[in-house]
């Protein structure tokens, strides 16, 4: 990846106002990358590094789309899309889940992320979409099953490769360790997460071409009704491609332009990164006045007193 000389700008604060007083307060790093990698604009610290979290799955995709198993199995974009999710659980969403590993003849028991608490089944898990696919491929490739979340499985192997590849970076260099749902997840600098971003949007690789296609067409697979990424992509029909992690992370591609956004909440605040990723989108002109004050009344206002309210911008280098 290529960086410039200056890597950093003043950091974006998020302020929590009860009528107007501040309450609290969030440190928030941003950037932008195109598709060679380059650092546009940042908020922030560019090589700040950080877990990447579910915002990896559109790319750990790509081992369902790359090896024949989309075709092996006759998997639809509604599958391809619920393999990118951090779904809600919602019957749908678990049928679609199910309907992966019934096509690849496999038991929802031999899933390995959690059940969640409450729920009756590890299919109701929000990483469930990830785990059936990396078991069909496992399936389709006749790789062990019993042991798929293990970092030296052909299957995790081949997604740190894919992701490497991509960052022209080497594998042994990247830093992992097991996210909630047992998968492996990845440290990286804020700007190898836009670029990333910036390479799904760019429309040049076929692979994620389908994966984009998925995740835009069928929005609400990808979290659901009322989720940030579900109802960005639903106001943006073609235009952001978008997925969210935990402990405040959200990364968007703005589709044909080779354009991705990555933030970072330092505290992790879930409600944060939504209040900064509408603030830049309708800085950079990414999203309309309607579209983003449609997101603020859904994610920047908290409550009959609270609101949201972002400061900074993003700086060129």
């Amino acid at each position: 990846m290529t960086m410039g000389k200056r890597t950093q700008a003043t950091a974006l604060e998020v302020r929590l106002l009860r009528e107007g007083i501040i309450e609290s307060r969030h440190i928030v790093q941003a950037v932008v990358c195109d598709d060679r990698g380059r650092v546009l604009t940042v908020a922030g610290n560019s090589e700040t590094a950080a877990f990447i979290r579910s915002a990896l799955k559109p790319f750990q995709a790509l081992a369902v789309t790359t090896t024949g198993t989309l075709e092996r199995y006759d998997l639809s974009d509604r599958d391809l899309a619920i393999i990118t999710s951090s779904h809600k659980g919602s019957i749908d969403q678990v049928r679609q889940v199910f309907n992966i590993l019934w096509r690849a003849d496999l038991d929802p028991t031999i899933l390995q992320c959690p059940t969640p608490e409450g729920k009756h089944s590890p299919l109701e898990y929000n990483c469930s979409g990830k785990h059936a696919g990396m078991l069909a491929v496992c399936q389709q490739r006749r790789w062990p099953l019993n042991n798929y979340l293990d970092r030296k499985h052909p299957i995790q192997q081949l997604i740190l490769g894919k992701v490497a590849e991509l960052l022209r970076m080497p594998a042994a260099e990247f830093i992992n360790a097991h996210d909630d749902c047992g998968a492996p997840t990845y440290v990286m600098q804020l700007g190898h997460m836009a670029s990333l971003y910036a390479l799904l949007a760019s429309s040049t690789n076929l692979d994620m071409e389908r994966i984009v296609r998925a995740m835009t067409h069928h929005p609400a697979m990808v979290a659901g009704d009322g989720e940030f990424d579900t109802e960005l992509m639903r106001l943006t029909p073609g235009e952001l491609v978008s997925k969210g992690g935990a402990e405040g992370v959200q990364c968007i591609g703005r589709l044909g332009e080779g354009l991705g956004l990555a933030i970072k909440v330092m505290d992790g605040a879930k409600r944060a990164k939504h209040a900064v990723a509408i603030h830049l989108l309708k800085q950079m002109g990414w999203i309309s006045p309607s579209a983003a004050e449609s997101l603020s009344e859904k994610f920047a206002t908290l409550g009959k007193y609270t609101r949201l309210e972002v400061i900074g911008e993003l700086s060129f280098l």
